[in-house]
């Protein structure tokens, strides 16, 4: 314990004085590394996007989201890592014996590395998700199942936006099937049922008409990439024709488009008077049916009661 005498004295505050300044510069430093880290970061993709539109690569669209993506987990890590550094250099000016810690760290980290093998799994498909560039950040994907936007894609962790709001989080190393729904562009693929006394050569035609008339009308102009497809009678089921047909599109626009063809196929083919297919069920029993059963019923009822043994 310091004396009256010594606590009274300026020069005793002197060096507690120091620590504080040369912690508050610490904290500032590692601010200023992380602001300038984030600008370098953003100046380092805006060129990589740049060079690689020069170069001829794919889509602005395309290589921004996975410029983002990438951008997004270097961020992270280096800001984890600065501000770890700090903590480090914080406890030195507290004049805390950081070897204990650092020993244990250790020892602790070679404990957690032998039971931590779901982790390492994880980190390793997140890096692997990273480089082969399968899904980026805002596309749309069907990961386990489960569909969304991807929200965000870590070293460990993928997290997915449902269309209901929920937020579904998949560790990397568990991603069994992934289907990216909106990478370079998309289709937007329907299929029309209809009667099997419709004429299928002008059904085809109506579709083609729509399309030309779907095509110029913004938003719906930047949105398709090539013209309607008619692929031709897919199926003959047993109640109906069903034609497919699909329009090539920007990422994530299919649906935009997709709706709109609904909405117009349906008024169009009743102007057309296309006849649209439906479920054919069977007919029910009519009323004298159903009386002629009651009747049988209760003429027999008496017969059985009297083969009964009395």
């Amino acid at each position: 314990m310091p004396s009256r005498a010594q606590m009274l004295n300026l020069d005793f505050y002197v060096p507690v004085l120091m620590n504080g300044v040369r912690i508050a510069f610490i904290l500032l430093f590692g601010y200023l590394c992380t602001v300038a880290v984030g600008r370098l970061l953003r100046t380092l993709r805006k060129y990589t996007v740049r060079m690689t539109l020069k170069a001829g690569g794919a889509s602005e669209y395309e290589i921004e989201k996975r410029a983002e993506t990438i951008g997004s987990v270097v961020r992270k890590a280096l800001f984890i890592l600065i501000w770890i550094t700090a903590g480090i250099m914080i406890l030195r000016e507290l004049n805390f014996d950081i070897r204990p810690l650092l020993a244990g760290a250790g020892v602790i980290g070679v404990a957690v590395g032998f039971g931590a093998q779901s982790v390492v799994r994880d980190v390793l498909g997140g890096i692997f998700l990273l480089m082969e560039n399968q899904i980026r950040v805002n596309d749309v994907a069907v990961i386990n199942g489960k569909s969304g936007v991807v929200e965000e894609i870590n070293l460990r962790t993928t997290v997915l936006r449902g269309e209901d709001g929920a937020v579904h989080i998949f560790p990397n190393g568990g991603i069994q099937s992934l289907a990216n729904l909106t990478r370079e562009y998309s289709y937007y693929v329907f299929n029309v049922a209809v009667a099997y006394q419709a004429d299928t050569d002008r059904v085809t035609a109506v579709l083609q008409e729509i399309a030309d008339q779907l095509m110029p009308e913004e938003p719906y102009h930047s949105a398709i990439l090539s013209p309607l497809e008619v692929l031709g009678v897919d199926q003959l089921a047993d109640t109906a024709v069903v034609i497919k047909a699909r329009f090539k599109t920007l990422p994530g626009k299919q649906w935009l488009v997709g709706r709109e063809m609904n909405r117009r196929i349906k008024m169009r083919f009743q102007e057309a008077e296309i006849e649209r297919a439906f479920p054919i069920q069977a007919p029910g029993p009519t009323l004298s049916e159903l009386k002629q059963v009651v009747r049988e019923v209760l003429n027999e009822r008496p017969q059985v009661e009297r083969e009964q043994p009395s």
